[in-house]
């Protein structure tokens, strides 16, 4: 199999064929460069003249019937489309006829496939509902800032899926990930296609500068690898570094809260000492977890709710505001203030867990 072709990260040519919101434009609609979602996970729907008005000796059904074959054939048409646009899509896998930008980003493969893949677990096991997705700007960077938990960081790629088909303006999420995503076999691979790249301030900076969405959630594995017991109880957020890289780019903090991740894998206990045999920051018990064996790492099907607050602007400071320690300080409390309260809230709006 041929190698992409790699796009420099501030190449002239995938900023001609941007426009505000990230969609292509002209021949990149068949082979993307950067950024640019476009939900392409439903089929347009065919547009058809209505049949002619009746005249003197048509039978009464004939339009119906002519309808039908037209319905019937639209929905023909249809399927040659999607096995034409797979065909072609495989064809350039096979040639090396796309393109991945410096850090690995595939944006063809993300929208066409992965999305595909996560698309299910997001609509149809978690039940997603989103609200203020249009809190997220609809050009230029943004941080956006999210609390963490499940054990496993399915929030995050659920987060990116609610990104990528319920913005407005059709963006995508640049999730931001610790070491252990980048040596893991298969996992590494897959991370740098979907777009995810080092938690490091540096990357992190200059994807912001460029116009992203970047996704980050500070508390780490202190978040996700939390008992069961502190569930929605928010870890500290680090020293502040993330408003720090806000502040330098001059974008927006967005503030999101994930309620529904903390009840998939209900953590009673950690194994410490698999954890560091394995080289795990910490080695999962729960209920099903490892006494199921396999059957026991299905997650429980949790309604989910993510909301994205009003953003934060960093705009209007200095660019030596990022080395205030007390400003800092101060956006980063505000900022976890604000993601505590609204999982509070939508904590006393759910029902219930699985409904």
């Amino acid at each position: 199999m041929a190698d992409a072709k790699v796009i420099p990260f501030d190449d002239d040519r995938s900023r001609a064929r941007r426009r505000p919101g990230g969609r292509a434009d002209g021949e990149a609609a068949a082979v993307r460069a950067l950024p640019g979602p476009q939900q392409g996970h439903q089929e347009p729907e065919g547009i058809r003249e209505g049949p002619a008005s009746d005249t003197a000796g048509e039978a009464p059904g004939a339009d119906v019937g002519a309808e039908g074959e037209t319905g019937a054939g639209a929905a023909a048409g249809g399927w040659e489309k999607r096995l034409a646009g797979g065909l072609a899509f495989l064809r350039r896998r096979i040639t090396g006829d796309y393109e991945v930008d410096e850090f690995g980003y595939d944006e063809e493969l993300t929208d066409q496939v992965l999305m595909s893949l996560l698309r299910p677990l997001y609509e149809k096991y978690f039940r997603v509902e989103v609200k203020g997705v249009e809190n997220i700007p609809a050009e230029g960077g943004a941080l956006i800032v999210a609390n963490h938990s499940g054990t496993l960081p399915l929030d995050g790629l659920m987060m990116q899926v609610a990104v990528h088909d319920h913005h407005p303006a059709g963006r995508h999420l640049r999730l931001l990930a610790a070491d252990l995503v980048f040596v893991l076999p298969v996992v590494n691979e897959l991370a740098r296609k979907a777009g995810h790249t080092l938690a490091c301030a540096e990357d992190a900076e200059r994807l912001l500068r460029s116009g992203e969405i970047v996704g980050v959630m500070p508390e780490g594995f202190k978040g996700i690898g939390k008992p069961f017991g502190e569930r929605y109880k928010l870890q500290r957020f680090g020293r502040g570094g993330f408003v720090s890289t806000a502040l330098r780019a001059g974008v927006p903090i967005v503030p999101c809260s994930i309620v529904g991740a903390e009840e998939i894998y209900p953590m009673v206990g950690n194994a410490k000492t698999l954890a560091r045999v394995l080289g795990f920051p910490y080695f999962p018990l729960t209920p099903t977890f490892p006494w199921l064996g396999p059957l026991g790492a299905l997650p429980l099907p949790t309604k989910w709710t993510i909301q994205f607050g009003e953003p934060i602007p960093t705009d209007s400071y200095a660019p030596e505001a990022a080395e205030d320690p007390m400003l800092m300080f101060n956006l980063t409390d505000q900022v976890r203030e604000q993601i505590q309260h609204t999982l509070y809230k939508l904590l006393v709006q759910r029902r219930s867990v699985f409904f």
